[in-house]
């Protein structure tokens, strides 16, 4: 185990040092510059001061070879346009923020999923199925920042039951999060459906059933683990899009959180944040990819790790 995890942790370093590279090279060609916006109120010396401040006016590679060193320290450098602050310190205002938007939407996703999912598994062709799948094809089909929109006019201005926009209490954080979460919750209910469908058809159900086990029983005893794998699997791109989703949502909902500062970034081609942000959410999600890749190594034993180093 401690062999595989540390061959997964190799790859995903290399994989990051990809991440930065065409980051850092994108920023570099794309059009337009920090101090555009500047350009009628200072003068070419204060430019010129400003390119060497910020190291603009060095060679490319000498500017990607600091930045690749500033990276493995996990310093991004200070933000061009929010003079005086860190892009670490920004990282480390918002991002919590962040992080409770996403685990609150991660557990309607998976909590709802499953849940829908079980209930349609063993309600096959009847209303409870039918009602489940419903719910889950319109969470799929409708996007969240129209879901966002929706919710806001519905829920907020006409019925007046919650605030739409701010964060200041957690009823500011159930519209975003509903926002944000039932999407990948059908996903989830569809997967989680249809691996329990396909289990109870297998052998050791079939045995569970003939020594008098109740059919619920079996599923939260049995199948339901092996069922799950492919939920499992699914976190780390649900988590991916759970993360990205909140640039939308948090700019829908004026949350303070961090992609409302990646947004803004981009808008004001500040090179740095867009760079430290991008890095950081790679790191994170990276770090997620290996956390699942062990989680369906301890659930199903059956994944040969040995094989899986070869």
């Amino acid at each position: 185990m401690l062999k595989y995890i540390l061959k997964r942790i190799g790859y995903a370093l290399i994989t990051l040092l990809v991440i930065v590279t065409v980051t850092f090279f994108l920023m570099r060609i794309a059009p337009g510059n920090p101090f555009a916006s500047e350009q009628q109120v200072i003068t070419p010396a204060i430019q010129q001061q400003l390119n060497e401040a910020y190291g603009l006016d060095d060679p490319w590679y000498v500017q990607y070879g600091n930045y690749v060193k500033k990276v493995a320290t996990f310093d991004f450098g200070e933000s061009m346009k929010y003079r005086g602050r860190s892009v670490n310190d920004m990282i480390g205002e918002s991002f919590p923020v962040s992080v409770q938007l996403g685990l609150q939407a991660l557990l309607i996703s998976v909590g709802g999923g499953i849940l829908l999912g079980v209930i349609a598994a063993m309600y096959h062709n009847r209303a409870g199925d039918y009602l489940a799948t419903i719910i889950s094809v319109l969470g799929i089909s409708i996007p969240s920042f129209v879901l966002a929109g929706l919710s806001q006019y519905f829920l907020g201005l006409k019925l007046g039951l919650l605030p739409i926009s701010g964060w200041k209490s957690f009823m500011h954080t159930v519209l975003p999060t509903f926002a944000l979460g039932l999407t990948y919750m059908g996903s989830i209910a569809k997967m989680t459906r249809s691996g329990l469908l396909e289990q109870n058809t297998s052998e050791y159900v079939k045995l569970a059933h003939a020594k008098g086990l109740g059919r619920w029983q079996i599923v939260f005893k049995h199948s339901l683990r092996n069922a799950l794998l492919p939920v499992v699997t699914y976190l780390g791109p649900l988590t991916a899009g759970v993360l990205t989703g909140t640039f939308v949502i948090e700019n829908i909902f004026s949350i303070p959180g961090l992609g409302r500062h990646f947004v803004t970034s981009i808008n004001n081609r500040d090179y740095t944040v867009i760079m430290g942000v991008t890095v950081f959410y790679a790191i994170v999600l990276l770090g997620m990819i290996i956390l699942v890749d062990v989680l369906n190594a301890l659930i199903d034993p059956r994944i040969d790790l040995e094989g899986a180093d070869k």
